[in-house]
């Protein structure tokens, strides 16, 4: 299956892109993303200069408990790119009905998702090397099969404070 996402869904005040996912139907997710005019350089374009060209910019590893990974996680001093506070007031007067441990949630600054099938919980590492880029996922999914686009503004304004 091929889903699109154009820089009319996927941006911020300052940059944006575009996305196709690949999916199959199951397992797989693979988002193909390229950068979309914007007011600044985004992290697409930022990769791509950084890398001379196209490449894997982050894995997701999924989980059947989020918040004990990312809580083992942070314990072993793994650093995440936070939502602001206004993220989480956000998203819980919205998903406040699902059946998740918000207080967790919040403390340990997972992202939060609903579609119809379910609801998607992730969090992103902060770049892994010393060039502001590659990063890792922790991803549960209870029952969703999207790959958190409702996320996507709040990801790329925690990257973007990053770039800064």
């Amino acid at each position: 299956q091929l889903r699109h996402f154009d820089e009319s869904q996927i941006s911020t005040e300052f940059s944006a892109l575009r996305s196709t996912v690949v999916w199959n139907g199951s397992d797989i997710v693979m988002p193909l993303n390229e950068p979309a005019e914007g007011r600044r350089k985004s992290q697409i374009q930022e990769y791509i200069d950084t890398y001379r060209g196209p490449g894997v910019q982050h894995l997701a590893f999924r989980t059947d408990d989020v918040v004990q990974a990312i809580a083992a996680l942070r314990s072993r001093g793994v650093r995440f790119l936070e939502a602001n506070d206004a993220y989480f007031d956000d998203v819980t007067s919205r998903l406040g009905f699902l059946d998740i441990p918000w207080d967790d949630i919040r403390r340990l600054g997972i992202l939060v998702d609903n579609e119809p099938d379910g609801h998607l919980l992730q969090l992103f590492t902060e770049p892994l090397t010393d060039r502001p880029t590659v990063f890792v996922e922790i991803i549960e999914r209870g029952g969703a099969r999207g790959f958190g686009e409702g996320n996507f503004k709040a990801l790329f304004e925690s990257i973007e404070r990053e770039q800064e």
